[in-house]
Parts: C-alpha cells; sequence; structure tokens
C-alpha cells in the first residue's frame, strides 16, 4: 500500500458545485445553481483586468497593498485589521487552520455554506452542526447551548447559504455576547450587499465592539467576480495577522487585486445593478407566493424551494432549460438571474403543486 492522507482527509465531504444547463436544440439555456450574478463586468473593470494580466510574469503584490489601502479608507479600518484571500472560502479555511485543530470543535448551523464541514475537517476540529429552525434561520439559542470549553470558533452564515433567510443586528448582538471572548466568533456577509430586511446587520460595528468578532466579505457574487477569486476578512489585528501568516503566499493575483479595486471605484453602478437582482428577486418571491408556494425570506441572491419530488422538479428544470441547485433531499436553491430565467420558473411553480 503506498502512501495514504490523514483518515480526516480522507474522509472529507465533496464540495458541489453548480452544474452548468444541459444543452437544448432552440432553446436558450440558463446556470441558476451557482449564485453568481448575471451581469457582464462593470464598465471599466475588464479593462483594468486585461491591463493587469500584462505583468502575469510577475509575482502578485503578496501584501495587496493597494487593495488594502481602498478597503482601510471605504470601511474606516486599520489596514491591518485586513486579509484578503482567493474568495472568502479560502479565508473559512485559513481561520479554521489558525485556530481549531485535533480536539476542538467549531460549531455551525446545518444546513448551510456546504463548505464549512470541508473546512472544519481539514483542519483536523471537530464539527458540531446545530439544526435550523423554523424559516430556515440560524437556531441561536441552541447554537450558544452549544458552545462548551472545547469550542474555539462559531460561524455565523447571514444571509444563510443555501436558504437565503438573514440574521437581524438586534439578534447577532445579543448572541456575540453569550460567546466568550476567547471564541472565534465569524459572520461570514458573502451577500450582505442583497440584504433589504429590517435591523440588517452591521458587521463593522460588531467588529468595532468586540475583538473576537471576524467578517468575511468577497468580491464573488455582488461585485460579479467570482471567476477571480477574491475575498477579504476584517478582524482585530492579531487575527487578520494570523490569517495573513497561514495564507498560501500570493492567493491572490494581479488581475483579481486591480478587478477588485476598479470594482470598489464603480460602486454606484454596482449598487444598480444589485438593486436590479433584488427587484427580480422580489418577483419571483411574489409569483411564488401566488402560485401556493411558501419559501423562506429570501436576503441574498437566490431563493430555497423544497419540493415534494425533488427530482422531478429538477428534470422538469432541465426541460425548461434551468440547471438547478439541489442539496441532498432536503431542498433546490436557485440564484436569481435573468428576467427570462425567472419567467421559466414562475412557470414552473405554478405547474408543479407545492407541498402539502
Amino acid at each position: 500500500m503506498g502512501p495514504q492522507p490523514l483518515p480526516q482527509v480522507a474522509a472529507l465531504p465533496p464540495y458541489v458545485p453548480g452544474k452548468p444547463p444541459t444543452p437544448r436544440p432552440g432553446l436558450r439555456t440558463y446556470k441558476i445553481s451557482s449564485n453568481e450574478n448575471p451581469y457582464p463586468p462593470l464598465p471599466g473593470v475588464l479593462e483594468t483586468a486585461q491591463a493587469a494580466a500584462a505583468e502575469m510574469n510577475r509575482y502578485p503584490d503578496m501584501g495587496c497593498s493597494e487593495l488594502y489601502g481602498e478597503l482601510s479608507s471605504r470601511l474606516g479600518v486599520a489596514e491591518d485589521e485586513l486579509a484578503a484571500g482567493a474568495g472568502s472560502v479560502a479565508l473559512i479555511f485559513h481561520l479554521l487552520a489558525a485556530f481549531s485543530g485535533p480536539g476542538d470543535e467549531v460549531v455551525h448551523a446545518w444546513r448551510s455554506f456546504e463548505a464549512y464541514p470541508i473546512a472544519v475537517a481539514a483542519a483536523g476540529a471537530t464539527g458540531i452542526e446545530v439544526p435550523l429552525a423554523p424559516g430556515a434561520r440560524h437556531d441561536l439559542e441552541a447554537m450558544a447551548a452549544a458552545i462548551t470549553e472545547r469550542t474555539k470558533v462559531v460561524l455565523l452564515c447571514t444571509p444563510n447559504n443555501p436558504t437565503g433567510a438573514a440574521l437581524s443586528h438586534a439578534e447577532v448582538a445579543a448572541f456575540v455576547e453569550r460567546v466568550p471572548s476567547d471564541v472565534l466568533l465569524v459572520v461570514d456577509e458573502a451577500y450582505r450587499e442583497f440584504v433589504r430586511m429590517d435591523d440588517p446587520v452591521d458587521g463593522l460595528a460588531l467588529r468595532r465592539a468586540h475583538d473576537n468578532v471576524v467578517l468575511l466579505r468577497t468580491f464573488s457574487k455582488a461585485y460579479g467576480l467570482a471567476g477571480l477569486r477574491v475575498g477579504y476578512a476584517v478582524a482585530h489585528p492579531v487575527v487578520a495577522a494570523a490569517v495573513r501568516a497561514i495564507a498560501i503566499p500570493f492567493g491572490v493575483s494581479t488581475i483579481a487585486q486591480a478587478a477588485a479595486i476598479a470594482s470598489l471605484q464603480a460602486e454606484d453602478m454596482l449598487l444598480e445593478r444589485v438593486e436590479g437582482i433584488v427587484a427580480e428577486r422580489e418577483r419571483l418571491v411574489q409569483g411564488a407566493a401566488a402560485a401556493g408556494w411558501t419559501i423562506p425570506d429570501p436576503q441574498g441572491n437566490f431563493v430555497w424551494l423544497e419540493p415534494a419530488d425533488l427530482p422531478g422538479f429538477l428534470a422538469a428544470g432541465e426541460e425548461e432549460g434551468l440547471s438547478l441547485r439541489p442539496f441532498a433531499d432536503e431542498g433546490i436553491r436557485v440564484t436569481v438571474a435573468e428576467s427570462e430565467a425567472t419567467n421559466r420558473l414562475l412557470a414552473l411553480l405554478e405547474r408543479i403543486p407545492p407541498p402539502a
């Protein structure tokens, strides 16, 4: 027998990406399985990325100095409170590797972001999965009760991927007070730009008030840079330094850094696009309700469906040229995308009876 991976590596659950739609002759297909932004790059961003590509023979700026400078001025945080990574998912792996290990526990809701159990297992820690409460929301009372002396990290995903429900600021602020100061509380805000609920989480206020709070943000969703892989953490300088220390050197490419800065500078136009996606989400929610479907209050760029016949619903979606994202036998996540994709999904919801 040859070399064998560590047991926790061999047991890692697979990450399942959204698959592209099956080609349909004469029918335009839509990939609404990966929570991607349906719009092309913002004006000027592609040109900036192309210019940056001319220096691909050089290593990236490992210190992400220009990106940190732009984020620092916009967020009102010190540059030493920032850590960049290849998407916020890379930062999850970095944080858990830096702050947890064998014998330690990481508390998170389930179902939640699919990468959490993978990152926990990769760090050698033990995941404590807390079932969602009614409405597919985090059960903060149960999560607080799950914290023990072995807990090193607690993960909150708000809005929650894949169910879409978000936590309020009051809820999270009260929860933070119940988390020991030596336990890292990670607030994953990958979809924060799409939140339109009352009392949305003010992550920066939580971070300023608590040294153990870490914010995770990404340029993959609202900013439309999923293919370039860039995200960032806002944390206490000691925490941010640990993330930077453990990260793969030169992990954020020159092109990704340049495109992220250009996207931040085009933020007004970006927010107009986000409003368009939010409006399309509301049209989808209202149409689903009219067809008799009940779905969790969506605050991301996706909605969560629980059809009675999940395989049948997926097959019907394929016939309509829609690639959807199933999660085991629990439900289906659908990305809010082009208007025609919404039209076809609504036709599907009107034709297929909602669960009893």
